[in-house]
């Protein structure tokens, strides 16, 4: 009797004590922010919430790039990179002014980028699978297809980069600049001797106080440093390409809404040309165009930036602000810029002879 009463107690105390503890109310976990878009149904991107809150976008560019990123001499933001961080801002804030360009060398832009000191990171950057799938970063788009090639003197009398045997090659650190030329003279079995510099403007420098023979790099960027050359005649760029070069806009991984906002602003500007909408006409576009694909592009017919968390006129803006992709070309690339770069494989998909732009349906 004894034995089942201290029994019975202890099951009582026993019971007391869970039913104490249940009623304690539990540790407070906050709850998960409810991010969505202005439609309501889809996750809202916290790097875009941020960009809105400050009403600017913060955009990695080269430090000085000609053709692609340098300020002129009124200390305005030119370049072919600059004008799709405008038509970036212009998607997001309706302004393609809003924009705070951040300077950066090929050593700290992806840093910059996973520190969050910038937002996208649009400086002639290539796409690899390393950049990609080892370090985790987001390539939201191609804006231009570029390879790896060499400049040389003329009087050097060379039809080819194979015959730079023994020759010194100046190359960028921290690029792909270095892997890729040593990639090339080693499978043709050429020796030569690279000269590694910290920047490339470094290595351009040294290229053109004869302490190299050759100097590698994109081909665009050997085109923007041939017009700072003393004599730019008298330079020539060889016809070896060394490399594939995918040049796009990259974003930090873990906000695939944001990669979302990049690509298709970058799309818009593609597919206008394609559509024939300029920044003169886009607004008569709007008023008058009868063809689905530009009413859905310039925010006439259905609402496919709130699928983005931008504007329904977020296409509009974006082209208003810079122009369409060809526009963008030719006043800092093609004919009307210092460089007079032709097309090729950065034509359009339907041009004559066609190239690999190519613009993803809006629908």
């Amino acid at each position: 009797m004894r034995c089942w009463t201290i029994g019975a107690m202890a099951a009582v105390l026993l019971a007391g004590a869970c039913s104490r503890q249940a009623a304690a109310p539990a540790p407070e976990t906050p709850a998960p922010e409810a991010a969505t878009t202005e439609a309501g149904h889809l996750p809202q991107s916290p790097i875009l919430r941020a960009v809105k809150q400050r009403g600017r976008l913060n955009c990695g560019v080269h430090q000085g790039l000609v053709g692609f990123a340098y300020t002129d001499n009124r200390g305005q933001w030119r370049g072919f990179d600059a004008d799709f961080c405008r038509a970036l801002a212009a998607a997001i804030l309706g302004d393609g002014d809003a924009v705070r360009f951040v300077p950066l060398s090929a050593g700290d832009r992806f840093k910059a980028l996973n520190d969050g000191r910038i937002d996208v990171l649009w400086r002639n950057s290539s796409w690899t699978m390393t950049r990609d799938a080892g370090e985790g970063f987001i390539f939201a788009g191609i804006n231009y297809y570029d390879g790896q090639g060499f400049l040389v003197r003329r009087s050097l009398n060379l039809s080819s980069a194979t015959e730079l045997n023994g020759a010194r090659v100046c190359v960028q650190s921290n690029s792909t600049a270095e892997a890729n030329a040593d990639d090339f003279f080693r499978s043709r079995g050429v020796d030569y001797r690279p000269v590694v510099l910290a920047t490339e403007e470094a290595a351009r420098d040294a290229y053109a106080r004869e302490d190299c023979d050759a100097f590698s790099a994109d081909i665009s960027a050997l085109a923007a440093a041939r017009t700072t050359l003393t004599n730019p005649q008298e330079h020539a760029i060889l016809s070896d390409v060394a490399s594939k070069e995918p040049l796009g806009p990259v974003v930090k991984a873990g906000d695939e809404r944001w990669a979302s906002v990049v690509r298709w602003t970058l799309n818009a500007v593609i597919l206008a040309e394609e559509l024939g909408v300029t920044r003169e006409n886009a607004e008569a576009q709007a008023k008058d165009s009868r063809d689905p694909r530009v009413r859905r592009l310039l925010g006439v017919e259905g609402d496919y930036g709130a699928m983005l968390g931008l504007p329904k006129t977020w296409g509009a803006n974006a082209v208003r602000a810079t122009g369409n992709y060809g526009q963008i070309f030719d006043r800092n690339l093609g004919p009307q810029s210092p460089l007079k770069l032709e097309r090729g494989l950065n034509a359009q998909w339907n041009a004559q002879p066609p190239g690999l732009i190519y613009g993803l349906p809006i629908r």
